[in-house]
C-alpha cells in the first residue's frame, strides 16, 4: 500500500513539473491524456491502482473464472502451456516465461543482428537532428508549446522507479500509433544520442559501417563449450544460461557495441552427423506421468514378500463358513479368528498361503480355506546416484526397480544405464541392465522392491559412437562388449546400403590426439578389433551410382536406368520414336561416357534415324556401363545466339529467333540509351569460309533509316553476330556542384562542359553584403583523393625512417654499454617521431584548392 502510495505521488509529481512547462491556460492532465493511447491509460491506472479493468475501479483478484466458464484451448496450446507451466521448453530448454525466450546452451547457434544507433533514431524522429530536438518545433520549449512526450518521459522515469517498468510504455517517444509503438517495444530509444552532441564525421560513419559489415558477414556464430560467443574484433563474451533477451541485453551494454542496436535471435537448428547422435536409451524416460502406481487388480506373483501393512482376504467354506480382511500387523503377524497370531511376514505369498492352509486343515476340522491378497501395502525405498530426481519415494508394494526409476523422473545422461545397482542393508542385491530390457525385452533383472531397498545409479561407464549405414545411430554404453562386430550388434546391425569394407574408427590416443583407422567389416580381424572409451565408428553408405547399367533422361516418355550387356547399342535403349516425347530432336543424341581409369569425359553424338534404319552399324553406337544418353528438345535446346552491347538499357546475348532483324535485337536489349547514337552503329559478322577458317565482316547499320522505315535498313540477322550501340561523341553525366555560405541562392548548380566558377557564382546571384570572399573555400574530390595518397605516402616513408632510426638507436645503446654516447639524443628523436607519425596518421584530407574569387573575377 505504501509503495502504490508513493508511485501516486510520483505521478502526480511529475505532472506537476511538466505543468510548469505549459502554458497557463493548458489543463496538465488534458495534455498527459493526449500523449497516451487508450490502452496506455489503462496500463498506467492498473499499475498506480491495482489489477482493474481499466477504469480505475479495483476489482478482487481472488475472483477467478471457474474453469467450466473457461475457454478451451486446443491441443497445441494445451501443450505449449503444460510445457510453460514445466519451466521447459518443446527442446527441453528452461524456460523463463511462457513466451518461448528459453536460456542459451554452449555450442548454440545464433544471429547477430545490428543497425547504426544513429540511423534508427534520426528514423524515428529522435536524437540528433530529429523533430524532437530541443530546438524543433515539437520540442518542449519550442513554438508550439510543450511536447507531451516530454510528460510520458516523466511518467515512466517515476512509475518506473517506484513500483517497476509499465507494460505498453516502455520507450514511448514521438507519436502514439500502432508503428511507433512496435518500434519503440524493438529498441530502446533512452540510448539514442541528445541533440548537443556532436555528431558523427563522415569517416567514423565509414568505420562503424565497416565494423558493422565485419559482423553481419560472419553470421551466424555457434557459442563454444562453455557458452562464451566470440565476435570477430572484440572479447569473449559469456552468454551461456542468459536468454535471447538478457543477451540482447548484455550485448547492447557493451562499451564496444555503444553506436549500435544489436539483437541476438537463437536458431533452433537441427543438428546432423555426429552432432546428432544421442545417448541410446534416455528417451525410456521421457514424458514420465506425475504419478506412476502400479495397477492395483493385476494379480499378485507368487513370489511377492508379504510384510506389514498388507491385507489377505480369507474365505472359509465347509463346517463353518466365514470371510475376514486380515492386515499384517508390525510384527508381521495376522491376527486369524479362532485360530490365534499366525506369523507370515517376510514369507512369500505362496509360503503364507501354505501356511494358513496348514493351520485352518489342522485346527478347523472339515473347513477349508481361500487366501488371496487384497489391498497391498506402500513401502519407502530410496533412489539415488544419477537420478534426475534423488529422494526416498513411497511406491506401491508391487514396485519393481523400473517403478522407481520412472517415479524419481528417470536418469540424468550421465548415468548408467547397465549397471543400476539393488542394495538391501548396505549389501548388493542385483544389477539392472536397462540394456536387457530395450534390446531384448528381458525384464528378468527387474527385481521386486522391499521396504528400505537403496536403487543406486552409478555413473555411466565406457562409449562408444556408431554413426552412419546402421539400423540404430548413437551412443551406446559397453558393458561387456568389446568388439567393433559386438558395437555394431547392439546398433541393430548394418543396414542393406552400408560399405562394410570402408568402415572408420575414431580414437582418441593416450597423447590427447585424435587419430583415424580403416575398419573393413567383411574382414574378421577388422571384426575384432578391440574398442576403447570415447571411440566413433562410423560405416558409411555405398556410392549411389549405377553399375552395369546405362541412364536415358531428356525428352523421353520412360526415362531412367536401363540393364547394361555386352553388346548393347542405342537402337536397343531407344527401340523406336515412340519412346520421344514431342518436339524430342531425334538427330542429335548425346552419350557422355567416362572413360576409366582417369575418368576422362567423353561425348559422343547419334543420329536415331540413322540408328534404327542401319541397327548394328556404326551409325548405331555400342554402348558402355553408366554411359548417360540426352535426348534434347527440338525447339529450346542448342539455341544460336545473337549479342548486344554498347548503349543499350541491358546489353547481354540473346537467342536468334527466325527472321530476326536489327530493331528487334534492340528491342529485346530493352531499346536505346539517352547517351546512344542514333546514327550509325555496327555489326560484327563471323563466317566459315570452306569449312577452314573464319571470317569476320563488319557491317555499317544506319539507324536512322531503320528509324524512318526505310527498306533495305532493318537488316536481318546471322547466328553470332554482335551489333554495337556507340555512344554520342563528347557525351558526359551531367555534373553538379554545391554552393554554401554568403551567397544569394545557395544550393546545387548542374553545370556544363567548360564552365566556369564565376558563371555559376552569377546564377546564384552573386555574393551577399555579409560574404568575405577572401576567405572562399574551394574543396574538390580530386584534390582530396590526391591528398589522401600524399599523407599515406608521407606517412609510409616517414615510418620507414623511424625503423631505420629504432636501429641506430639499439646501436647507439649498445656503444652506450660500451662506452660511447649519444643513445638519449637519438631516442628523444625516436619520439618525436613516433608523435609525428601519430599525427599524420590522424590528419584527415580536405581537398581545399586556394584560389582568388575577387581576381578570377576581375579576369572575367
Amino acid at each position: 500500500m505504501r509503495n502504490k502510495s508513493l508511485a501516486a505521488l510520483l505521478v502526480l509529481l511529475s505532472i506537476g513539473l511538466t505543468a510548469s512547462a505549459q502554458n497557463q491556460t493548458e489543463d496538465p492532465m488534458q495534455a498527459l491524456k493526449d500523449a497516451l493511447s487508450q490502452g496506455q491509460q489503462g496500463t498506467v491506472l492498473q499499475d498506480v491502482l491495482g489489477k482493474g479493468n481499466g477504469t480505475g475501479k479495483k476489482t478482487d483478484q481472488k475472483l477467478n473464472t471457474p474453469e467450466t466458464m473457461q475457454q478451451k484451448r486446443d491441443q497445441n496450446t494445451t501443450d505449449l502451456f503444460d510445457k510453460a507451466n514445466k519451466e521447459k521448453t518443446r527442446d527441453e530448454r528452461i524456460l523463463r516465461q511462457n513466451n518461448e525466450d528459453p536460456e542459451l546452451r554452449a555450442d548454440d547457434t545464433v544471429l547477430i543482428d545490428m543497425t547504426s544507433l544513429e540511423d534508427i533514431c534520426s528514423r524515428f524522429g529522435l536524437g540528433l537532428g530529429g523533430p524532437n530536438s530541443n530546438n524543433g518545433p515539437n520540442s518542449a520549449n519550442g513554438p508550439n508549446g510543450p511536447n507531451p512526450n516530454s510528460n510520458v518521459s516523466a511518467l515512466t522515469s517515476a512509475i518506473g522507479g517506484a513500483s517497476g517498468a509499465i507494460p505498453g510504455l516502455n520507450g514511448i517517444t514521438g507519436s502514439n500509433n500502432a508503428n511507433s509503438n512496435a518500434a519503440n517495444n524493438a529498441y530502446d530509444f533512452t540510448r539514442c544520442p541528445l541533440p548537443t552532441e556532436t555528431p558523427k564525421t563522415d569517416d567514423q560513419k565509414k568505420e562503424l559501417e565497416k565494423f558493422r559489415n565485419r559482423i553481419l558477414s560472419n553470421n551466424p556464430y555457434k557459442l563454444n563449450h562453455f557458452g562464451v560467443l566470440e565476435l570477430p574484433g572484440l572479447p569473449a563474451i559469456p552468454v551461456g544460461g542468459l536468454t535471447a533477451s538478457e543477451a540482447t541485453r548484455r550485448l547492447s551494454a557493451d562499451p564496444d557495441l555503444k553506436d549500435y542496436f544489436v539483437r541476438l535471435v537463437l536458431l533452433r537448428l537441427l543438428p546432423t552427423g555426429q552432432e546428432a547422435l544421442k545417448p541410446f536409451g534416455y528417451d525410456l524416460f521421457e514424458g514420465v506421468p506425475s504419478t506412476f502406481a502400479p495397477v492395483s487388480d493385476i494379480q499378485v506373483p507368487n513370489d511377492y514378500i508379504v510384510g506389514p501393512g498388507d491385507t489377505l482376504e480369507i474365505q472359509l467354506y465347509g463346517n463353518e463358513p466365514a470371510s475376514y480382511e486380515l492386515t499384517v500387523e508390525r510384527d508381521g503377524r495376522v491376527n486369524f479368528p479362532k485360530l490365534g497370531p499366525i506369523m507370515v511376514s517376510a514369507m512369500s505369498f505362496v509360503e503364507a498361503r501354505s501356511v494358513i492352509e496348514q493351520r485352518v486343515a489342522k485346527q478347523l476340522i472339515g473347513t477349508r480355506v481361500s487366501v488371496t491378497m487384497g489391498d497391498l501395502r506402500s513401502i519407502r525405498v530410496f533412489v539415488l546416484g544419477e537420478a534426475k530426481k534423488p529422494g526416498s519415494y513411497t511406491v506401491s508394494g508391487l514396485s519393481t526397480m523400473t517403478n522407481a526409476l520412472f517415479v524419481s523422473g528417470g536418469v540424468k545422461k550421465i548415468g548408467s544405464l547397465r549397471n543400476i545397482q539393488l542394495k538391501r542393508n548396505g549389501r548388493l542385491v542385483t544389477t539392472l541392465d536397462l540394456y536387457d530390457l530395450l534390446l531384448h525385452g528381458d525384464t528378468s533383472g527387474d527385481r521386486q522392491l522391499l521396504p528400505g531397498d537403496v536403487i543406486f545409479i552409478p555413473p555411466i561407464g565406457n562409449i562408444v559412437s556408431v554413426d552412419g549405414a546402421v539400423q540404430r545411430p548413437a551412443i551406446y554404453e559397453l558393458k561387456s562388449e568389446k568388439t567393433v562386430a559386438q558395437a555394431i550388434d547392439i546398433a541393430g546391425g548394418l543396414k542393406p546400403d552400408a560399405d562394410a569394407k570402408l568402415g572408420q574408427l575414431e580414437r582418441i590416443l593416450p597423447s590427447q590426439l585424435r587419430q583415424m583407422r580403416n575398419v573393413d567389416l567383411t574382414a574378421a580381424a577388422s571384426r575384432a578389433t578391440e574398442l576403447n572409451n570415447g571411440d566413433k565408428l562410423k560405416i558409411p553408405e555405398i556410392r549411389p551410382t549405377l553399375e552395369n547399367s546405362v541412364q536415358l533422361t531428356g525428352y523421353v516418355f520412360r526415362p531412367g536406368a536401363f540393364e547394361y550387356h555386352p553388346g548393347l547399342r542405342l537402337s536397343d535403349v531407344l527401340d523406336s520414336f515412340d519412346e520421344l516425347r514431342p518436339d524430342a530432336d531425334p538427330h542429335y543424341i548425346m552419350i557422355r561416357r567416362e572413360v576409366p581409369p582417369e575418368e576422362r569425359v567423353e561425348v559422343i553424338s547419334a543420329d536415331l534415324k540413322r540408328a534404327l534404319a542401319a541397327r548394328g552399324s556404326a551409325a548405331d553406337p555400342e554402348l558402355r556401363p553408366r554411359d548417360q544418353i540426352f535426348v534434347f528438345n527440338l525447339s529450346a535446346s542448342r539455341e544460336q545466339l545473337v549479342s548486344i552491347d554498347g548503349r543499350v538499357k541491358a546489353p547481354g546475348r540473346y537467342p536468334l529467333e527466325p527472321s530476326m532483324h536489327v530493331s528487334d535485337l534492340i528491342r529485346a536489349g530493352g531499346s536505346l540509351e539517352d547517351a546512344a547514337y542514333r546514327g550509325q552503329a555496327e555489326i560484327t559478322r563471323y563466317q566459315i569460309v570452306d569449312g577452314d577458317a573464319r571470317k569476320t565482316e563488319l557491317i555499317s547499320v544506319n539507324l536512322a533509316d531503320i528509324w524512318r522505315g526505310t527498306p533495305g535498313a532493318d537488316l536481318e540477322l546471322k547466328p553470332y553476330d554482335v551489333l554495337v550501340i556507340k555512344p554520342i561523341p563528347m557525351w558526359m553525366e551531367p555534373g553538379t556542384i554545391e554552393l554554401a555560405g554568403e551567397v544569394r541562392f545557395p544550393g546545387k548548380y548542374p553545370i556544363h562542359q567548360g564552365e566556369t566558377l564565376h558563371s555559376v557564382l552569377q546564377r546564384a546571384g552573386g555574393f551577399t553584403d555579409a560574404a568575405f570572399p577572401e576567405g572562399a573555400l574551394f574543396i574538390r574530390e580530386e584534390l582530396k583523393k590526391r591528398e589522401k595518397d600524399q599523407l599515406e605516402s608521407l606517412a609510409n616513408r616517414l615510418q620507414g625512417d623511424l625503423a631505420a632510426l629504432s636501429l641506430e638507436v639499439v646501436a647507439s645503446s649498445a656503444a652506450v654499454a660500451g662506452g660511447g654516447g649519444g643513445a638519449a639524443g637519438a631516442s628523444q628523436g625516436l619520439l618525436v617521431g613516433q608523435q609525428l607519425l601519430s599525427q599524420l596518421r590522424d590528419t584527415k584530407p580536405v581537398g581545399r584548392l586556394v584560389l582568388d574569387v575577387h581576381r578570377r573575377k576581375r579576369r572575367k
